[in-house]
């Protein structure tokens, strides 16, 4: 049997010049303060929040214990738990096509035109800089049973119209309205300057090839060539929607019998009216996973189907 001899692999130690320690060091130094601020005020909370959630403690108690999965167990069991993740998903569902159609729908029209281009998008934007509580007050004027403008409007082609903020069965679509008219504006923008990312040439291309239907055009080059604005947009208008909680504790209190009561409100209740902070640190725990997976696969999804060029 022949010995053959292999030869020996040289180990290649890789030095840093000077010139590459300096750029290591000038980049972590930029770097460096913003991640410390992302683990002081992003992950060093979310940490704290998923340890407490294995916990027995009380806001205000002294001491604190071990309580492994207990909160997690109770979490299955309650009713209030499962209406509110169902009302939330119900309101995600709600709003987020609409508002997302309805931005798009609002940033070809204001593209398409010629003139007061900055006037429009500076008003369907300004809902976006309100504040919304201050605006829920204005909504709940408009969504009064008698004298509101929405059952004026309604009575003036025959509809009659209903208590819609203490009606179980409208309620929730009524607070999705109001997330429909904020998340409309930041939509639009975000839209916007997805068209105008688009090349001219693809609709000068489509015309000589006698495209020159606005539909086609829409169908054929518009829509295609904003998938990856309509991932960006889909994507934070579902984290928005998800958040939900100012009009639902100014307007609702989470009624009428629990039918608007969300995620986010449920576990304000549970930290800071009934002060269970580990019970209320389970709810957050579950929200932040459940809103993490939606987004995920929302976006795989979303990105089969857009078009990176």
């Amino acid at each position: 049997m022949v010995d053959v001899a292999l030869p020996a692999v040289s180990k290649r130690t890789y030095r840093l010049r000077p010139g590459e320690i300096a750029e290591q060091l000038a980049a972590w130094s930029l770097a460096g303060p913003g991640i410390a601020l992302i683990w002081l005020l992003l992950l060093g909370p979310a940490l704290v929040v998923f340890a407490l959630s294995f916990s027995d403690w009380q806001f205000g108690a002294p001491d604190i214990a071990w309580a492994g999965l207990a909160n997690y167990r109770e979490l299955l069991g309650d009713e209030v738990f499962w209406k509110s993740l169902w009302n939330t998903l119900i309101y995600v569902a709600f709003t987020v096509p609409l508002s997302v159609a309805v931005g798009l729908g609002v940033a070809l029209l204001i593209e398409a035109g010629t003139s007061l281009k900055g006037f429009y998008r500076a008003a369907f934007f300004l809902p976006v800089t309100s504040t919304l509580i201050a605006m829920a007050f204005v909504f709940q004027f408009a969504f009064h049973p008698t004298s509101g403008a929405i059952n004026l409007t309604l009575g003036l082609v025959g509809i009659k119209g209903t208590d819609w903020l203490a009606n179980p069965q409208t309620a929730l679509y009524a607070l999705g309205i109001i997330g429909i008219w904020q998340a409309v504006g930041l939509n639009m923008v975000l839209f916007i300057a997805g068209l105008k990312a688009i090349p001219k040439e693809l609709y000068e291309a489509a015309a000589v090839d006698g495209i020159d239907n606005p539909i086609d055009r829409f169908m054929r080059i518009t829509w295609p060539m904003l998938g990856p604005a309509t991932v960006f947009v889909v994507s934070i208008t579902a984290i928005r929607s998800f958040q939900v909680f100012d009009t639902v504790a100014v307007l609702t209190d989470g009624g009428p019998n629990k039918s608007t009561s969300v995620l986010l409100y449920q576990m304000y209740q549970e930290g800071f009216s009934f002060l269970r902070s580990a019970y209320a640190a389970a709810i957050t725990c579950v929200f932040l996973a459940f809103v993490l997976l939606l987004t995920l696969i929302q976006v795989k999804v979303l990105e089969r189907r857009a078009h990176y060029g």
